[in-house]
């Protein structure tokens, strides 16, 4: 009962997170691994329970996402699904000691991406430097690699890097990242469900609360004024996830 518990209201709990502010996988892939899933499936889980939360956040943002250009759209989400195939692929070659030696320093990253990421997206919205051509694709490449292996942080790192190709409008970011996060979750989904890495009965719980978690939160967020705090309470669990897994692969 006590698994079930956690399971449901770290589902729940990153529901609400992803609705708002975005970090949930802060909350649901440690408490997978808690639960005795290895780390790998974890992650493959946490994805999956994750992506009905960013399909129907790209369904909200589908008049800004139309606003750009028919042909970098349909570049970038062909970008987005090489990227994902091969982030879930390279997961699925990763030996599961690796990968857990891994784990703790991709929590870093995203927590740092978390922390960092507004702040590098507004210094270049005001610098006005960007990237173009195959350098942007390649980035962009990059980052949904990085997306299909772990999905921790990809929202952030998304943003940074329309931000480097160019992009100001930050309602037209926050679409194109959740289309580009939706298309990326369904891409490694199919992989690692057809590699047999989805835990099912942890899905269903960790699933339904999220989605639950996703409604409630979207409710919250047209109320929350002082996103700040929220951000920095997601920092310091990613801080403390963190130092729990170096601990943990250090004993």
């Amino acid at each position: 009962m006590l698994t079930l518990f956690v399971l449901a209201l770290s589902g729940f709990g990153a529901g609400v997170l992803n609705a708002v502010a975005g970090g949930g996988t802060f909350l649901s892939f440690p408490a997978l691994v808690w639960a005795g899933v290895p780390p790998i499936m974890a992650n493959a889980t946490a994805t999956f329970a994750a992506m009905p939360g960013y399909i129907g956040s790209a369904w909200a943002y589908r008049d800004h996402i139309s606003g750009n250009a028919r042909a970098d759209l349909k570049r970038i989400l062909a970008v987005t699904v090489v990227g994902g195939f091969l982030g879930a692929v390279l997961l699925l070659i990763t030996p599961q000691d690796l990968f857990s030696g891994v784990v703790p320093w991709l929590l870093l990253l995203a927590t740092l991406a978390f922390a960092l990421g507004p702040i590098v997206v507004r210094q270049l919205s005001r610098s006005g430097k960007s990237v173009t051509g195959p350098v942007a694709l390649g980035l962009l490449l990059a980052v949904c690699i990085y997306g299909g292996y772990f999905n921790g942080g990809l929202g952030i790192m998304l943003l940074a890097a329309f931000g480097l190709i160019g992009m100001t409008d930050l309602h037209q970011m926050n679409g194109l990242k959740n289309l580009v996060s939706a298309v990326l979750s369904v891409v490694s989904v199919l992989t690692y469900t057809a590699a047999g890495l989805i835990d099912w009965p942890s899905l269903f719980i960790v699933g339904l609360s999220c989605a639950l978690g996703g409604y409630v939160g979207a409710l919250c967020a047209k109320r929350i004024r002082r996103v700040g705090l929220l951000r920095a309470f997601i920092v310091t669990v990613g801080v403390a996830m963190t130092v729990l897994f170096f601990l943990q692969n250090s004993g």
